[in-house]
């Protein structure tokens, strides 16, 4: 199915031109809905007001629900209360033989039923059933159980409503209204059996004012379970059955929305039920939706004919306006990504938001151009001269340090060493200068390091053992110039211990991934936690030589390459540097 969308009517829309796709949106959604509402004008607007006669009956049911519920739930809650009076189940339970301690118990039912009758107007009467022997009964507040409420209808739904609340009507007769009785089981956790009934009695009246309102222009019924009508506007029908009302072929009503025959007449009903059982029923004759879907039907077919004509003029010259100046756009954006940046000279576009964006576009485009061109040179000279600053501060430190050893040799010994350090010297410088250039390759820095350590081998002899174990497949590869020789410059100058202790320093390079480590590790003092985190940090009076390395490879390779460093006090440090296996080709400055 998904297939068939794509390719029947998804892929075909979006190749359409924009002027097509318009013309085919306005058709869609204004020219055949409105072919289609004026030939079937009536039948539509009969189903939509019957639709919204509907929901309005669903909303007014669903109130009348809302309401019902809560004035069940407050009568709920008032038994409930009773429910758990520990003093009045004491009252109720207590042996009165010979005691006249009743009259205490019958002050307290009594302030407390007469409190909730008049705090709610609803109760015409609220007693309870005790067959506590000892307990008098006035039939007032407290009523005996006979052998003929036992046989009852409203024992039996007692037997069978777990303490919860019940509820039963009575018919409409002569002498009274239609009533409605709820009562319950009174019966606590402490006590395992019931010690008396709660019994609330009130008007049908009251129930059916919670729908009154709502039954000016459709009939409201409220029935129970069996579809036996329990309030209604027309008092003659209560107790009578809804179905049979409603000319249903079943004993019990539907739920939600259904068609029924009233009064003689086709009708719509909806059914929503309550959560104690009962339903709520709202009828609305069809007759009266169709006189009102032939008015407006009529009055449709007139205005729509008129805007048949006026769409189809305006969807053209709509269509028309924008796909021309879209596609003037389109072209732009199409130079723009072919890199010509030349203004396109196109008229003036009109100064709406299509015209405000073309106007924008050519501005951008002209500041792109002068944009691309100044910022792309300035960083890049900026960078150049960042790192030929930064490899000057280096030349010169590493320069003064040897010149000083080999005076203090010179004048000190009349030693060949002396030979040997100024040509070791020489290499370094050589490396080093590399022709102005600042890249090498990892072969060379090692070469470059080889020739430091020579000298500093001749000026500390016998305090320094120095190991590599470097992997030949990084050599080619490029790193920046002297980025070894300061760690090891670091290792030698901090990292001794004393004239009797030697200085081990190994040299690793391996690849790990696409990235090449290189790294220095000594035996030397160690550092301190702050220490090693205060390293890369640029400060004034601080040497360049681990900040320097670090920042000339983050310029070079970018933020995910650089120095970190690992050091303990009395074991030693350890200087990983990680490059890109392929961010520069060798040799390629």
């Amino acid at each position: 199915m998904r297939y068939l969308y794509q390719k029947w009517v998804y892929a075909p829309f979006v190749n359409l031109s924009f002027r097509s796709k318009m013309f085919v949106v306005f058709v869609l959604v204004t020219i055949i809905p409105m072919l289609l509402f004026v030939y079937f004008s009536f039948d539509l607007t009969k189903s939509k007001l019957t639709e919204q006669i509907y929901i309005n009956m669903v909303t007014s049911t669903a109130q009348i629900n809302k309401n019902l519920e809560n004035k069940l739930d407050s009568y709920d809650r008032i038994s409930a209360a009773i429910y758990l009076d520990n003093r009045l189940s004491g009252y109720l339970t207590e042996d009165y033989d010979d005691n006249p301690s009743y009259l205490e118990a019958y002050g307290f039912i009594g302030n407390s039923i007469d409190t909730i009758k008049t705090a709610y107007m609803d109760f015409d009467e609220v007693f309870i059933y005790s067959d506590n022997a000892s307990l008098p009964k006035d039939h007032y507040y407290v009523w005996p159980i006979t052998d003929a409420d036992k046989k009852s209808e409203l024992f039996r739904l007692l037997n069978n409503s777990h303490g919860n609340l019940v509820y039963l009507s009575s018919p409409q007769t002569k002498g009274s209204p239609a009533m409605f009785t709820m009562a319950r089981y009174l019966n606590n956790n402490r006590i395992q059996y019931p010690y008396g009934i709660l019994v609330f009695r009130i008007s049908e009246s009251v129930i059916y004012s919670l729908m009154e309102k709502e039954a000016d222009d459709k009939d409201i019924f409220i029935v129970n379970e069996d579809g036996v009508i329990l309030s209604a506007a027309d008092k003659q029908l209560l107790n009578t059955s809804l179905p049979k009302l409603l000319n249903l072929n079943q004993d019990g009503l539907p739920a939600g929305r259904f068609d029924a025959l009233y009064k003689g007449e086709k009708a719509i009903a909806v059914s929503n039920s309550v959560k104690n059982g009962w339903k709520t029923v709202s009828v609305f004759p069809y007759e009266r939706i169709v006189q009102e879907a032939r008015s407006f039907a009529n009055l449709i077919l007139t205005i729509s004919l008129a805007f048949i004509a006026i769409a189809l003029l305006l969807i053209y010259i709509t269509a028309l306006l924008f796909s021309k100046r879209i596609t003037i756009l389109i072209k732009m954006v199409r130079r723009v990504e072919r890199g010509d940046f030349s203004p396109a000279g196109h008229r003036n576009l009109g100064s709406d938001e299509i015209g405000q964006l073309h106007f924008a576009f050519e501005q951008m485009t002209m500041r792109l151009k002068n944009l691309i061109t100044e910022v792309y040179q300035k960083e890049i000279s900026g960078k150049e001269a960042e790192l030929e600053l930064l490899q000057a501060q280096i030349n010169p430190h590493f320069l003064y340090n040897t010149l000083g050893s080999v005076s203090s040799l010179a004048m000190k010994h009349n030693d060949p060493r002396i030979q040997s350090m100024v040509i070791n010297l020489a290499k370094f410088y050589r490396i080093s200068l590399n022709k102005g250039k600042s890249i090498l390759t990892i072969q060379e820095e090692l070469k470059l390091t080889q020739s430091y350590v020579a000298i500093q081998m001749t000026r500390f002899e016998g305090q320094l053992n120095i190991t590599y174990s470097v992997d030949e497949t990084i050599l080619p590869h490029s790193t920046v110039k002297l980025t070894l020789q300061p760690f090891v410059e670091n290792s030698i100058v901090h990292a001794l211990w004393d004239q009797d202790n030697s200085l081990n320093i190994h040299i690793k390079g391996v690849l790990e991934g696409d990235d090449i480590v290189l790294s220095v590790i000594d035996d030397g003092v160690g550092m301190s936690r702050q220490t090693v985190e205060s390293l890369l940090l640029e400060r004034p009076g601080r040497g360049y030589g681990i900040m320097n390395v670090n920042r000339r490879i983050k310029l070079k390779f970018g933020e995910n390459y650089g120095v970190k460093v690992f050091s303990r006090p009395g074991i030693g440090t350890t200087v990983q540097i990680r490059l890109p296996q392929k961010g520069v080709i060798a040799k390629s400055e």
